[in-house]
């Protein structure tokens, strides 16, 4: 065999390698189009469905700089529209809404910084509107039991205990229940 026969079987071997090479990187980047059609994701969540996929690290990384240097994703952007979202509608307070970023891969000062979107009138509002809404279905029971469950609507959606105790306490007042089990508890 010559050195010419050579030269042209290792090219005819990279070929195939690069179209190879290739396809893989167009069914990473088809995987991440897909998904963010979808909805916006994280970089993480994208990361985490490519290795889940079995795609390579580092053809994901690279796909990723790709998507990130387009602007398709955006961590900052996607926080402050989920925020934004879950405390309209889900009524989220800013701790929850933080650690749910955190969850989803979000840097946790990136996170801070879209949860202080909302601001503490922003978050009371929203805190009063689910305790009026609950009040409608804990009409009949006790009042230890009216506030220990309205209070505990405020901490699942990680509202600060203080002020879950101050807005129940007033709603209390407002729909003309007592609320005087709430001042036992706190001290004004």
């Amino acid at each position: 065999m010559t050195t010419g026969d050579r030269t042209n079987r290792a090219r005819r071997d990279e070929q195939p390698a690069a179209a190879e090479q290739e396809a893989a990187e167009q069914k990473a980047r088809d995987i991440c189009v897909r998904l963010l059609t979808a909805r916006p994701r994280t970089r993480v969540e994208l990361a985490q469905v490519l290795t889940r996929k079995g795609i390579p690290d580092q053809l994901a990384e690279r796909v990723l700089g790709k998507l990130d240097r387009s602007g398709l994703v955006n961590d900052a952007d996607f926080a402050e529209t989920w925020v934004h979202s879950r405390h309209t509608y889900d009524g989220l307070g800013r701790r929850a809404l933080i650690a749910e970023l955190k969850r989803k891969g979000v840097d946790e000062s990136v996170a801070a910084e879209a949860a202080s979107e909302v601001d503490s009138a922003a978050e009371e509002r929203r805190a009063r509107q689910l305790v009026r809404k609950k009040l409608r279905t804990v009409g009949d029971a006790e009042e230890a039991t009216r506030v220990r469950r309205l209070v505990g609507v405020l901490a699942r959606k990680g509202y600060p205990q203080g002020l879950a105790y101050r807005v129940v306490r007033e709603e209390l007042r407002a729909a003309g229940e007592d609320g005087g089990l709430l001042d036992d508890v706190l001290i004004d």
